[in-house]
């Protein structure tokens, strides 16, 4: 059995292995990039996915309020496990069952943390990114939305924030407001991440993975690819099926 072991996440004094999972299949099946339609799993079948993740060493979870009920149904399957996960959420964009709406003001962003920290049933959240809708100048270096998180995070609501960039100006930018973790892309067909994420892991920041499979478009052994750059400290993978989640664990074991 596969036990993946845990590193450093940047200097956020967090450790993560080196998958983490995904969890927008847990709450949300419309506009989502995804080359095949899926079912949300019921309780009993999500809760077999967390168990195996566990059992992996996989201990960060990646939510969202865009991912439909997905930070409700964490906060209700994770009841009495709380301590052995990292949770990293979001603010900027919510889905109310049919689109998304965004909203990075300060006072948004306060009441969305508030928010998933009730869903989520929890008193602190481990990693608070900015869900950016491409706009990442803007929302950095006019609206203050990153001061915001970092406000919540002195006041002890929140342990590490950041953002889940469009662009690697917008990464940038981060970096120099102090981010603590950033949410990159990167996978074979798109390297456009790699300059920023090497930068990032010299600052000591953080590295969270997105889109390591192209969206459903590649193969696990992407993985190898990604896992292979320094800096890529967690990938994200979101998937329903424990099988896959182990076979995705076997391709970065030695990494």
């Amino acid at each position: 059995m596969v036990t993946l072991a845990h590193r450093p996440l940047g200097q956020t004094g967090l450790s993560t292995a080196v998958l983490a999972l995904g969890t927008v299949k847990l709450g949300r099946t419309t506009g989502v990039k995804y080359p095949k339609s899926f079912d949300l799993p019921d309780d009993e079948a999500a809760t077999a996915l967390l168990h195996a993740a566990r059992n992996l060493g996989i201990n960060l979870l990646d939510t969202a309020p865009a991912y439909g009920t997905s930070e409700a149904r964490l906060g209700k399957l994770l009841r009495g496990q709380r301590h052995h996960w990292l949770l990293c959420t979001k603010v900027g964009e919510s889905f109310d069952g049919t689109e998304s709406s965004y909203d990075f003001s300060p006072e948004a962003c306060r009441e969305s943390v508030e928010r998933s920290l009730t869903r989520l049933a929890t008193d602190v959240l481990d990693i608070v990114l900015i869900h950016s809708n491409g706009e990442d100048r803007r929302i950095l270096q006019e609206i203050g939305t990153l001061q915001a998180l970092q406000a919540l995070k002195s006041e002890g609501k929140v342990r590490a924030v950041g953002i889940s960039h469009k662009s690697a100006q917008g990464a940038r930018i981060a970096l120099a407001q102090g981010a603590d973790v950033i949410m990159a892309t990167l996978n074979p067909s798109d390297v456009s991440d790699r300059e920023v994420i090497a930068q990032a892991d010299a600052q000591g920041c953080g590295v969270l993975i997105k889109k390591a499979f192209s969206s459903g478009h590649g193969s696990a052994t992407d993985l190898n690819f990604v896992a292979s750059h320094q800096g890529a400290h967690a990938i994200v993978v979101g998937t329903t099926s424990p099988d896959h989640l182990i076979e995705n664990a076997r391709q970065v074991e030695s990494f």
